[in-house]
């Protein structure tokens, strides 16, 4: 299975099937095929290529992180809206300065949050390079 549209909203997708027949199936993060999240989080590393907004990206979800903490231990929001604020800002310079796209949260807010994470921790694993693309890893093989 593939996902044949990505521009299609959060709730749905269009499922092409092995017989080359299509179909309607949820792609919520919960109960979505793994397949389907992993050709999400491919459309999502297309849209993140430059790597000053890959790094951009990191720093803004390391303020959010840190803003989070933050919140918790002084048990305020500010911190937190702060640092989701900060974040938001360093991914949008990113994409609209650097990458020269418009960012996938504008269409899929749930599907990018996470997948922002999950580069995020790509690139604290060593699967993601913040240096050259010919070290990433974190991408899906081609089938043989």
């Amino acid at each position: 299975m593939t996902l044949h549209d990505p521009s299609l909203s959060t709730e749905t997708a269009v499922i092409q099937t092995d017989d080359y027949t299509s179909k309607t199936a949820e792609t919520d993060l919960i109960k979505a095929d793994p397949s389907i999240k992993q050709n999400f989080y491919d459309f999502y590393l297309n849209e993140h290529q430059n790597m000053a907004c890959r790094r951009l990206h990191f720093a803004g979800s390391s303020f959010g992180l840190l803003g989070l903490a933050k919140s918790v231990k002084d048990r305020s929001p500010a911190p937190l809206l702060k640092g989701i604020a900060a974040g938001y800002a360093c991914a949008w310079v990113g994409h609209f300065f650097f990458e020269k796209n418009k960012p996938a949260s504008f269409k899929f807010p749930l599907k990018s949050f996470a997948s922002d994470f999950r580069m995020y921790s790509d690139v604290l694993r060593g699967n993601l390079s913040l240096k050259d693309r010919k070290y990433d890893r974190a991408r899906k093989k081609p089938a043989q």
